[in-house]
């Protein structure tokens, strides 16, 4: 499970810092667009786009990184006051149905983005390929994904306790549950 957690970790990590660039991207962008326009009249072609396919790129690589430091809001009033196994069986049902959600949204934004490609969708006035960003928003919404499965491991062990597959990472062999006996 530390493997895991390391993983999981290390990969929204890296996500995150990659979001940065993209959200300092926009900033240098728009700071260099003014410059340019302000001083030799000739401001950079299609900067509107750019700055919206820039700040989705930044939005969607940063949502991994958010979620497992738990920065999204959650209303814990209510939820506060049950006991912890209550907490974490609601936690299980929250974690596997955003899951399963922002799993859907990854397969359907993957094939929006092959849709787009095919069609050789380009940005208006920068003629810029559109799929790409759709791509790199659908692989850090695969990092969310990932993410999701980890709470949702950690949820259910906080409710059933360790789990054999928390053995898997030693080896890769198939736990002994799941082998049939024979007698």
């Amino acid at each position: 499970m530390k493997q895991l957690s390391g993983f999981v970790k290390r990969a929204s990590s890296i996500l995150d810092k990659l979001a940065g660039i993209f959200i300092f991207s926009v900033m240098l962008l728009v700071v260099i667009n003014i410059i340019l326009r302000a001083v030799f009249k000739q401001p950079i072609l299609g900067t509107y786009e750019l700055v919206g396919f820039l700040t989705a790129m930044g939005v969607g690589l940063a949502l991994a990184n958010c979620a497992l430091q738990n920065g999204h809001i959650a209303v814990s009033y209510i939820m506060d006051r049950f006991p912890e196994k209550i907490q974490s069986f609601v936690d299980i049902l929250v974690n596997a149905a955003s899951l399963i959600f922002w799993s859907a949204a990854v397969w359907y934004l993957a094939r929006y983005g092959q849709a787009m490609k095919l069609k050789g969708l380009v940005s208006p006035s920068a003629e810029i390929p559109v799929y790409p960003f759709i791509y790199l928003v659908a692989f850090g919404l695969l990092g969310l994904c990932l993410v999701l499965l980890f709470k949702f491991i950690v949820s259910i062990q906080e409710v059933l306790g360790p789990l054999p597959l928390t053995k898997l990472s030693q080896g890769f062999r198939a736990p002994n549950i799941l082998k049939r006996e024979v007698r």
